[in-house]
């Protein structure tokens, strides 16, 4: 008599009907579908293929935030920029006024223009 391994002994007062007690039959094991394999490998795939596309969205995500903050940036050099060059010309424009305007000549051209006169000798008031 052989004996296969995970094989179990049978009694032979529980024998199956129909069947000699020299051949006792065996209850068969269960064995797993092989669907139920191939199921379980396919949710093993599709949870990869998820998650591979769960990270690549990321990935995508993460690219598209980084060139946005780029572009940002980018807009607010050329626009601090312009304003770089308008306070520029500006204080050129002021800095000309000042030597134009500020020498003598100038400044009483512009009160006697707003009506103001020289001024005559002084007054000296005696003291009591």
């Amino acid at each position: 008599m052989a004996v296969y391994q995970g094989a179990r002994p049978r009694s032979i007062l529980l024998a199956p009907k129909g069947r000699s007690v020299d051949a006792p039959a065996l209850p068969r094991r269960r064995v797993k579908a092989a669907g139920a394999t191939r199921a379980r490998q396919r949710s093993n795939h599709s949870s990869f293929l998820i998650g591979g596309i769960v990270l690549a969205f990321l990935l995508a995500f993460f690219s598209l935030a980084q060139t946005v903050a780029v572009s940002a940036t980018s807009y607010d050099q050329a626009r601090l920029d312009v304003d770089g060059e308008r306070l520029l010309s500006r204080l050129r424009d002021v800095q000309s006024d000042l030597n134009r305007l500020g020498r003598e000549p100038a400044i009483r051209k512009q009160a006697i223009d707003l009506g103001l006169g020289q001024l005559g000798d002084p007054v000296i008031v005696p003291a009591r």
